[in-house]
């Protein structure tokens, strides 16, 4: 294989609290869609759920069980994202390049549009607290594309947890909400913020230590390989 391949498709093996059953619940229903719908399909209806997040959070201002209707954007974020490179693979009717760009721009946008929906719930005072949030989400995502361009390998999950997990939360924090409001949420963002900084930090320094560790070796071949050609 060629140093210089493009493996931005190939993510490594999602090792993760639903990862197993994940890959198993894609591989026997992919040959279920329908031979019209292409991956890149799937790509773009983010966009469709990202308009329905903010919407539903909108009107969750005034009625939470909307929040009912925002959960069940994440889950079908869950379905296009899985399912439009997976399916590009099977039929071998993939744009790889392509897919990787607009795939994870279009993450950023969902993950934005999940922040502006809860931003209607919040008092504002506590909207500072919740972008805050949002940045430090952002970084995780920044972390992953960084760190695939200085190794080629694309790791999307860290310490078990992985975006379907995340997307999980957001479902449960939803009900949450709709049973119990905001309350709870908003006296406790200020002890949130740094647990999730924390663990940010965390893979941080996995992540350069593993990068490092690279460069070392990288290092040590070059050193020896010169002591060998000047004896």
């Amino acid at each position: 294989m060629k140093r210089n391949e493009f493996k931005g498709d190939k993510k490594l093996p999602i090792i993760s609290l639903t990862g197993s059953l994940e890959r198993q619940l894609i591989e026997a229903t992919i040959h279920k869609i329908p031979r019209w719908i292409e991956g890149y399909h799937l790509t773009l209806m983010t966009i469709v759920w990202s308009a329905g997040l903010i919407f539903f959070g909108y009107l969750a201002q005034w009625n939470r069980h909307w929040l009912w209707c925002s959960s069940l954007m994440v889950f079908l974020q869950w379905f296009t994202d899985s399912y439009d490179g997976a399916l590009g693979r099977l039929r071998d009717t993939g744009i790889p390049k392509w897919g990787y760009y607009m795939d994870h721009f279009l993450d950023y946008i969902f993950l934005c549009a999940v922040f502006i929906g809860y931003s209607f719930l919040l008092h504002q005072e506590n909207l500072r607290g919740l972008f805050v949030l949002l940045t430090i989400f952002t970084a995780f995502m920044l972390n992953s594309y960084l760190s695939f361009a200085a190794t080629n390998e694309f790791k999307i999950t860290f310490l078990g947890f992985g975006p379907t997990e995340i997307r999980i939360l957001f479902m449960l924090f939803n009900t949450y909400l709709i049973f119990f409001g905001s309350e709870f949420v908003e006296k406790h963002i200020q002890y949130i913020i740094p647990m999730v900084l924390i663990v940010l930090t965390i893979v941080v320094f996995r992540t350069q230590k593993y990068i490092w560790n690279i460069d070392m070796n990288e290092k040590q071949a070059r050193h020896e390989h010169k002591e060998r050609t000047e004896e």
